[in-house]
């Protein structure tokens, strides 16, 4: 957008040549690293999907705040029957989607419907299997029955995945997204960014910005220059911790370190030879100097885990003592599983920094212990369809940001090829239970048990780093889910 310039004339008049010299800035461009592999949350487990269109372009029933917090968003407000199985919504009114038509109550069952059914593409289908049914009372309202109570029920509903979209636009909104939310979507440059611009039609409180535009900026070391010029002005998830030292002193910028919902793992194929050895899984964990992989990859920002929680959760059990760094004992389990003399093996690295600065520091530790591994850079896309949908692996470095997903382990068809009764009935129970006190307990077996059998190797909780001008305010601080949520972003002058 022009800024507006002024000519001081002889006679000391002021003439605009623009617009006002007072006018606040209403367009902004955020840096992403990853381009999303298309533009639907709910058929992908791309967390760049999200990190574009969440609470921007596509809304929920319910949505999750700066503070992982459960607020009100399609839905005006609910109750639950006393025996917390039927959940009735009232939705709010005048609602449309971007393409005009009207939002209402079948919108809401035809979302959650075909989110749940048989042939869904939904990345997080557990996310919907309490519901039994979804009836349409009229209109502006919506009653959900549950097949058993689910304290996370109203949490599950704030996902990316849980999305409300339209029957008229669902199937093009990979290439077209059309939502209900305060941005609507003008454009995508493939390989360059994605435009968003403020809807005129917005059923709630309108937003600052009249123009974003998300940059695909895939290498780390250009988001410094990139800020500096001016090309940029915000990268809430800064790509590159290390280089945040270059602007934490420069008061251009503002420099904040959250926290995330991410569990950054060495993912372990569990039913490929010789992964499928219990005594292979927990070499490599002893094997792992978690310490130096933080330095190394977060520029020292990550947290150390054990299991898969964040440490920020109330659930969250410390168990990074039980493989301690010892190479040794690593040795020693090997030859136990009848591998003295190692083994080879390929490590396939998506493109975030995580991953590809920490690979080399893993690649160097697992080499120590006599596991040759052969480093395989790989696309975003390559790793969604090799990694985590045809399980075409052995190791793979990758940060799950969803939010308190330990269950994935559950799941039968899950990229990891983990199989453990106990684990799941742990789950299956954690999921019938609104206890407190007892979800506690169970979380803590879930986590003792991911530990025990060294399902993946635990490495840490992924920093947020946020890197933005000095004059906007309204980005999240931590990232309880994968968001750029920007519907409080503005320009301050």
């Amino acid at each position: 957008m022009k800024l507006w310039k002024t000519i001081l004339t002889a006679a000391g008049l002021v003439v605009a040549t623009g617009t006002s010299a007072f006018a606040v800035r209403t367009d902004l461009v955020i840096g992403i690293t990853l381009e999303p592999p298309h533009l639907d949350p709910t058929a992908g487990a791309a967390a760049a999907i999200d990190e574009v269109l969440y609470a921007n372009v596509f809304e929920g029933l319910t949505r999750i705040g700066p503070n992982g917090e459960v607020l009100p968003d399609l839905a005006e407000s609910w109750t639950v029957s006393d025996d917390g199985k039927v959940y009735t919504f009232k939705l709010h009114t005048g609602v449309k989607f971007h393409d005009g038509t009207d939002f209402n109550a079948d919108d809401v069952k035809f979302s959650l419907d075909r989110a749940r059914a048989d042939n869904s593409v939904n990345a997080q289908k557990g996310l919907f299997a309490a519901i039994d049914t979804v009836e349409v009372a009229d209109p502006g309202t919506v009653k959900i029955t549950l097949k058993n109570p689910q304290s996370s029920f109203l949490y599950n509903m704030g996902w990316g995945d849980a999305v409300i979209v339209a029957p008229e636009t669902a199937d093009t909104n990979k290439e077209k997204p059309v939502g209900t939310g305060p941005f609507r979507f003008q454009s995508w440059a493939k390989g360059s960014s994605i435009t968003l611009i403020k809807s005129d039609t917005y059923w709630g409180a309108p937003v600052s910005l009249d123009k974003a535009e998300f940059r695909i900026v895939p290498d780390a070391a250009a988001a410094i220059p990139a800020l500096l010029s001016g090309d940029v002005q915000a990268f809430p998830f800064f790509p590159d911790p290390d280089s945040v030292a270059q602007v934490k002193d420069d008061p251009r910028f503002k420099v904040v370190i959250g926290a995330t919902e991410g569990e950054t793992i060495l993912s372990i194929n569990n039913k490929k030879p010789p992964f499928d050895r219990l005594q292979v899984r927990q070499a490599i964990s002893f094997a792992l100097d978690r310490k130096a992989i933080i330095d190394g990859a977060s520029a020292g920002l990550g947290v150390p885990i054990g299991s898969h929680m964040s440490p920020a959760n109330k659930a969250y059990v410390d168990l990074t003592g039980l493989y301690p760094h010892n190479v040794e004992r690593a040795r020693e389990l090997l030859k136990e599983a009848g591998l003295e003399n190692g083994f080879k093996a390929t490590l396939k690295l998506p493109p975030p920094p995580y991953a590809r600065l920490g690979g080399e520091i893993i690649a160097s530790q697992l080499r120590d212990v006599g596991i040759d591994l052969q480093i395989v850079p790989v696309e975003w896309a390559q790793w969604l369809d090799q990694v985590f949908t045809k399980k075409d692996y052995d190791l793979t470095i990758v940060s799950h940001t969803e939010p308190n997903d330990i269950d994935i382990y559950s799941r039968k068809d899950y990229y990891f090829n983990y199989d453990n009764p106990t684990f799941d009935k742990i789950i299956a129970d954690l999921n019938l239970t609104s206890d407190e006190a007892k979800r506690m307990t169970l979380l803590g077996e879930a986590q003792k048990i991911l530990a025990d059998d060294a399902v993946v190797g635990f490495l840490y909780e992924l920093p947020k780093a946020g890197v933005w001008d000095a004059k906007l305010e309204g980005f999240w601080e931590n990232a309880p889910i994968q968001a750029n949520d920007l519907t409080k972003v503005k320009w301050t002058e």
